[in-house]
């Protein structure tokens, strides 16, 4: 169900100036850096633009369009993390609990040393891992993609991966304790399979499986009819498939030499995944809190809608507005931004000038980070470079679906940023 769509002139929008957002969408696509891709703009409530380039399946001929259902990776963590924060609210935890308070084989993970020291040379915890920093990707956990630490080698012996068709969540959660943790919790921003352990955590609060939980709690209230772990098969119709560069082309090239080779030497797309055969046909045994969902640009301009009205849409309430206000206040040590904490080597956003509150980063300086937008707008974005962000003080929310991996492929993001804000003229 798509919200309403007005004349942008109503909503402060230059109909003249959103022109130059399509002409970039089919830059995009014609100088074959996206097989396709679709942009939402909406204002006070109403959608000022939405425009679809080129294709779901370049090789089938699939048109990309607004119901084309698409993998959103990391955009399902803020919906976790929504689920999580309305069990807060229901008084089921508290921030600062312990995580083995609830899924006790936390109480004896051993830290890593750090340096060049081997995976055996660890500590204990200085402090326990608390609930709101797997909230803020504080908590010491990492991912097996990002190929720097004897830890993340770990993850990927061990096959952490938590959208499994061979093991439940409580299974995949308890394998992962078993590792030591990247530094202790609290010390350091550290992008990671936080957001998985905060599913398996609702799953213990609730008595539900993630995905019942986002079923009944999330999606019916929403409308949000398209989202789920896996694609039904009267809807695999509008299924997208999945590319990459030619160079570069995977999440082993994440902070890697494969990140620094130049735009223009991409070498255009190689399929990853068609959308006629995927893995997103079969349910998974175990659900991905940090990155299992499919979604329409539709669906998840619902879930923004809901943001920005503070907990609410068409009458039905997920959240308080006060709870959403604390989720996008900088959780981060003496409110510093990620650069000061953080391993500078991932691209769901930049790091100067950014914070992170509990889902989503933070905008905390747009001069210090060079982009134009609004002291706390908030986002996040997927591994194949979709994105979103909210934008309360202009009213405003925007999300981007395509469907290309890495994320860090192309400064997509910024690009879109400069286009939406030069139309927003009153």
């Amino acid at each position: 169900m798509m919200l309403e769509k007005v004349d942008p002139s109503v909503v402060g929008v230059s109909q003249e100036r959103l022109k130059r957002i399509t002409r970039w969408l089919e830059q995009q696509v014609g100088e074959g850096k996206l097989a396709g891709a679709s942009a939402l703009v909406a204002r006070r409530g109403k959608i000022a633009y939405l425009q679809c380039a080129g294709f779901a399946d370049k090789e089938d001929g699939k048109v990309l369009a607004p119901d084309s259902i698409v993998r959103i990776y990391s955009m399902t963590k803020p919906l976790t993390t929504v689920a999580a924060m309305m069990l807060y609210e229901e008084g089921c935890f508290q921030l600062d609990d312990p995580v083995a308070k609830y899924l006790p084989e936390f109480g004896d993970t051993p830290v890593w040393r750090g340096g060049g020291a081997p995976i055996t040379d660890v500590e204990e915890q200085r402090s326990p891992m608390l609930v709101k920093q797997l909230m803020s990707h504080t908590s010491g956990l990492t991912y097996h993609f990002m190929h720097s630490t004897p830890v993340d080698a770990q993850y990927r012996e061990q096959a952490i991966e938590f959208q499994s068709h061979s093991e439940s969540l409580a299974q995949m959660t308890r394998r992962l304790a078993s590792i030591p943790l990247l530094c202790q919790p609290g010390s350091q921003w550290n992008y990671s399979v936080a957001t998985d352990v905060l599913g398996r955590l609702v799953e213990v609060l609730s008595g539900m499986s993630l995905a019942d939980f986002f079923r009944q709690r999330i999606f019916a209230p929403l409308k949000m009819v398209d989202t789920g772990f896996s694609v039904p098969e009267q809807t695999r119709h509008r299924f997208a498939a999945l590319y990459g560069p030619a160079v570069g082309g995977d999440m082993s090239s994440v902070g890697g030499a494969a990140a620094t080779v130049p735009q223009e030497e991409r070498g255009g797309l190689v399929l990853q995944e068609s959308s006629t055969q995927s893995v997103y046909f079969e349910e998974p045994m175990s659900c991905s809190g940090g990155g299992g969902l499919v979604s329409t640009i539709g669906d998840y301009a619902r879930f923004c809608q809901m943001l920005i009205n503070e907990g609410e849409l068409e009458g039905e309430r997920l959240l308080a507005p006060s709870t959403l206000r604390y989720m996008r206040t900088n959780q981060l040590p003496n409110n510093c931004d990620m650069a000061a904490m953080g391993q500078p080597v991932w691209s769901e956003t930049s790091y100067d000038g950014i914070g992170f509150g509990l889902g989503f980063a933070v905008v905390l300086d747009p001069v210090k980070a060079s982009i134009i937008t609004s002291v706390g707008e908030h986002h996040w974005g997927g591994a194949a470079s979709t994105f979103f962000w909210v934008d309360p003080a202009e009213e405003l929310f925007v999300v981007f679906l395509t469907q290309l991996v890495p994320s860090s492929t192309y400064p997509i993001r910024r690009e879109l940023r400069a286009r939406v804000y030069q139309a927003l003229v009153n």
